[in-house]
């Protein structure tokens, strides 16, 4: 019984994913259009998460180790347990910013238009398209915007999830910028939804984001970057033992 009803929720969220969407589109596609609009989109894409998921009774709620300056930069890795992560992302975030993610994406109903625009795709299956990508990143950062990227690079199989080892691409991207890092953990959206929600379905919830203390990098070199790897994946390690 309990199955069933969380994937008739699932049912519903996803059913609230794509009306939200749907009533939003114009704004969405109006600012996607242009560069200079892409606060505006990143405007209207927390307004689409927040009434998407605040319609089925998903809530986030935000802890932080420290206050963030949003007027600065960053790169954000969280861990990556459901696709909640992307929509609690977005509510995080409060200057303009882009996520990356893998390439099928592009195909998506609902994610297409944000990774044709101001996401950036990756495929992981190919080295030169990879650097293309996280070239493309470093040129978004360079020009003011931050970036989300799940260092784990998908989502695990094993249920309960467990944290994955990270890909060295982020971090090495932000010593060589200079650019603080912000580690961010997910404890429980896994629970809300795992995955995409297909295999266990969804239920209301509240989702706890911990939002530790940004990780200065301008002292650091490009030998360093293992050790900053290593050491964000021990505090997010740390945080959900």
């Amino acid at each position: 019984m309990k199955m069933i009803l969380r994937k008739a929720h699932l049912y519903l969220y996803q059913g609230s994913v794509a009306f939200f969407y749907f009533v939003l589109w114009p704004f969405l596609y109006y600012n996607s259009r242009k560069y200079e609009r892409y606060g505006s989109m990143n405007a209207f894409r927390r307004v689409w998460g927040r009434l998407s998921s605040g319609t089925v009774g998903i809530r986030y709620r935000y802890h932080y180790e420290k206050p963030i300056d949003w007027s600065r930069t960053y790169i954000i890795t969280p861990n990556h347990t459901s696709n909640l992560d992307i929509t609690a992302m977005s509510l995080l975030v409060k200057n303009n910013f882009c996520f990356m993610g893998k390439q099928e994406l592009v195909d998506g109903l609902v994610t297409g238009l944000f990774f044709r625009t101001v996401d950036i795709p990756v495929n992981r299956e190919s080295k030169i398209a990879s650097f293309k990508a996280f070239k493309q990143v470093m040129e978004r950062l360079q020009q003011g915007m931050s970036a989300v990227i799940f260092p784990e690079g998908t989502i695990p199989d094993e249920y309960p999830p467990v944290l994955h080892q990270f890909k060295n691409g982020p971090f090495r991207m932000a010593i060589e910028l200079k650019i603080p890092i912000i580690p961010v953990t997910s404890v429980n959206t896994w629970k809300v939804m795992w995955d995409d929600g297909k295999k266990m379905g969804s239920e209301p919830g509240v989702c706890d984001i911990f939002v530790h203390e940004p990780i200065e990098t301008a002292h650091l070199t490009v030998d360093d970057a293992d050790d900053l790897r290593d050491k964000v994946f021990s505090i997010m390690t740390n945080k959900l033992n």
